[in-house]
């Protein structure tokens, strides 16, 4: 390959799909990020470790700024004292969440608690990097997040639809990193919005429609034969893709207009709320991973104004409920795993402005369905909240699990077009007490 094309590629790749995006969704295709610090594997015993491959989908919740362990999963009443937030029993004894963990307490039999993660960077872009594809950020490689690992091993499960989404991921997001386009995860800003510009305008005929992209092809074909690789190969099979989808009938599972009010309503009428029953509708058409986002949870000043922590824990309390609740009426529940995310967790002592800064030595996951059992809490940090004090997990070692119920080869190296050995979950083992 010559130095032309090579500086080309680099150059167009990124730009090219980014106007492919916007033109067919309105949306930008996901970016990388910025340098990232993260933290050694304490790799957790898979002594008997039970089988894994239960789950077929994945709905990862992230939690984007930091939520607070010691306000959500991990309380510790004896040292936060009364003016924080109060812990409430759940169905399970001896298992105590949040109060505004209202109608999750319930269902505490079918979740799993990690309170024993820890990160070494307490910044928010690496540690999101981190947390999202197991590897430290550096300025020569781009890692894939871990809805194209699954595509890499476990292949496309729905002809016309993609086998991973990202709702309200941002432009920072990892996507397929050195893996090939048609491994990226499609970008969705806002689920009510669904899909923009996903239909052909009423003056566009399907006959003129087939001959713009003719034209396409024609032009292109010059530099495809003259530039016959891999990575240009990829451009031709991405635009293929995004014809295929803009001409399905699965189209329609990213109107979430098709559900009934009550529905919508049990979600929550807001941009979290609607992303997550649209992420139920997307596995549910075997769309393999979807990610959703909830940001705002950098929580420096005031956390415990209603409209701030309160009031989002609510929420959240609200969506993920009602969608467990939902999967295991569909009878979806254990072939899906749910998992809630966030970077790091929270000081425990409360600020001079009434918040929480950025702890990395210690925060907390949620994990269910998908072959988690439920009704438990793996680790715990000291009495403080301040460190882990049994069982260490890190990112690697959440992600191995995660990679473990789908049924990936931990194992298996995957090499990039740098010619480097990479795992879909680095060095991390799973948690085998989890399944």
């Amino acid at each position: 390959m010559n130095e032309t094309y090579r500086k080309l590629d680099l150059a167009t790749r990124r730009a090219f799909l980014s106007r492919a995006a916007q033109t067919c969704f309105g949306v930008s295709m996901l970016s990388g990020a910025n340098l990232a610090l993260g933290a050694a594997d304490p790799k957790p015993s898979t002594a008997a470790l039970p089988a894994g491959g239960k789950a077929k989908s994945v709905i990862y919740l992230f939690m984007e700024g930091a939520m607070s362990h010691l306000d959500t999963f991990d309380l510790k009443p004896e040292t936060q004292g009364s003016d924080t937030t109060r812990p409430i029993d759940t169905k399970v004894a001896g298992i105590r969440i949040a109060e505004y963990f209202e109608k999750l307490a319930p269902l505490m039999d079918q979740v799993a608690l990690v309170n024993s993660l820890s990160t070494a960077t307490g910044a928010h872009d690496p540690g999101r990097y981190l947390m999202r594809t197991s590897y430290e950020m550096i300025a020569t490689t781009r890692h894939p997040s871990m809805g194209p690992w699954a595509q890499q091993w476990l292949g496309k499960r729905n002809k016309s639809l993609p086998d991973s989404v990202v709702i309200a991921g941002g432009s920072q997001h990892p996507s397929a990193g050195y893996m090939e386009t048609r491994f990226s995860p499609l970008p969705i800003a806002d689920a009510v919005e669904g899909l923009k510009n996903a239909k052909s305008p009423d003056y566009l005929a399907e006959k003129d429609f087939q001959k713009r992209l003719s034209l396409i092809d024609g032009f292109d074909k010059n530099f495809r034969d003259k530039y016959n690789h891999k990575e240009v190969r990829a451009y031709s099979d991405f635009y293929k893709e995004t014809v295929d989808l803009l001409k399905s009938k699965d189209l329609e599972v990213f109107d979430i207009s098709k559900e009934d009010q009550k529905t919508r309503d049990a979600y929550g009428n807001n941009r979290f709320g609607q992303g997550v029953l649209l992420a139920r509708r997307l596995i549910e058409a075997d769309v393999r991973f979807v990610e959703v986002v909830s940001g705002g949870w950098d929580d420096h000043n005031q956390i415990y104004d209603d409209d701030r922590l309160p009031s989002r824990v609510r929420g959240i309390d609200q969506t993920l409920s009602a969608l467990i609740a939902d999967l295991s009426a569909k009878g979806l529940l254990q072939q899906t795993l749910i998992v809630v995310a966030t970077e790091f967790g929270r000081t425990p002592k409360i600020s001079q402005t009434a918040g929480r800064d950025h702890h990395p030595a210690a925060f907390s996951s949620l994990l269910a369905g998908g072959g988690i059992k439920g009704g438990q809490v793996y680790g715990k940090s000291d009495k403080d909240g301040m460190t882990v004090d049994s069982d260490g997990v890190t990112p690697a070692g959440l992600n191995a699990t995660i990679a473990h119920a789908l049924g990936l080869p931990l194992d298996k190296e995957f090499i990039s077009g740098s010619g480097r050995p990479f795992k879909v979950a680095h060095d991390g083992k799973p948690i085998a007490k989890l399944f």
